[in-house]
């Protein structure tokens, strides 16, 4: 997609980097639970100056003790991180935290996700919720948490969404990336 406005060149989100307490079972949560595909590994990375701080805008002594990659399906990789440093807050913000966030993964059949993640003991927060109507009419959705409190969703609408019938423009979707 080329855009007379915003950055040059950009073609979309290649990945999203993500801290967590355990790399292992982080990884094992998104390969055997969530399905992705680990690729390549780093670490350990540290600086006896200021280069993480600089760079990373993390403390200055943080140790990146080991990165991993991730490919999730039709969608942007993951990038794990495991560090440890001096003034690490080790609760995951709220979605209602400056810097909140959660991810979002399209399932064609909400069901058989759902009975997926209940068999392995995931904690599913609430039901689904079903939109009717409005902009995203068609769409149903449900958070679940990972193992250290990453907030995740489950989202499905296999018969569109309600604003595609008013306009022929489309966000981003993992099983039609063209459209």
């Amino acid at each position: 997609m080329n855009s007379s406005h915003g950055l040059p060149g950009l073609c979309g989100i290649d990945h999203i980097g993500l801290t967590v307490p355990d790399l292992n079972q982080a990884i094992d949560f998104f390969v055997d639970v969530i399905g992705c595909e680990p690729f390549y590994e780093l670490g350990p990375f540290s600086s006896d100056d200021d280069w993480m701080a600089v760079h990373l805008n993390v403390h200055p002594r943080t140790v990146m003790k080991k990165l991993r990659f991730l490919r999730c399906a039709n969608g942007s990789n993951l990038e794990l991180f495991e560090y440890e440093t001096p003034d690490q807050n080790p609760q995951p913000p709220s979605n209602s935290d400056i810097g909140g966030h959660h991810l979002a993964f399209y399932v064609d059949d909400m069901d058989a996700a759902l009975t997926f993640l209940r068999k392995r003991d995931v904690k599913i927060l609430g039901e689904p919720t079903v939109r009717d109507s409005g902009p995203s009419g068609g769409q149903t959705w449900v958070y679940f948490l990972a193992p250290w409190g990453l907030q995740l969703e489950l989202v499905s609408f296999p018969g569109g969404k309600q604003y595609e019938k008013e306009t022929t423009t489309r966000l981003w979707h993992p099983k039609y990336p063209s459209r």
